[in-house]
């Protein structure tokens, strides 16, 4: 796994574009994330910037622009976030996020079924 690179929110809204599609330049970035976030050019270009500075992108010089591709991998970055999350709210453990989901009817019939199929597939 990658080193642990902490990014906010905003900055995964990013990310997902670029672990969607690279490289990509700052306009196509902008492009995509202006149709979905209220946010301006400057907003997008400043959590480029800080994603840069992080490492959890790269900027390579084509001509007179830059390409944008992602350091940071987005399995890595799940298992981060959700180990800590599990780690903050459940002790570390899965059952108990699993039956708060249960007891507040978060689960549909496919997450159920998925569910069983992975704990089937972990049984010998």
């Amino acid at each position: 796994m990658e080193e642990n690179i902490a990014i906010s929110e905003a900055e995964s809204v990013v990310m997902k574009v670029l672990w969607g599609r690279h490289p990509l330049t700052a306009e196509e970035i902008v492009a995509e994330l202006l149709g979905r976030q209220d946010w301006q050019e400057s907003t997008i270009k400043t959590l480029l910037s800080r994603l840069l500075k992080k490492g959890a992108i790269r900027a390579e010089q084509e001509g007179r622009r830059y390409l944008y591709a992602p350091v940071l991998q987005q399995e890595d970055w799940q298992l981060s976030e959700s180990t800590g999350m599990l780690a903050r709210l459940f002790d570390g453990r899965v059952a108990p996020l699993v039956a708060h989901f249960s007891k507040h009817r978060k689960l549909s019939k496919k997450d159920i079924a998925e569910l069983k199929r992975l704990i089937d597939e972990m049984e010998p």
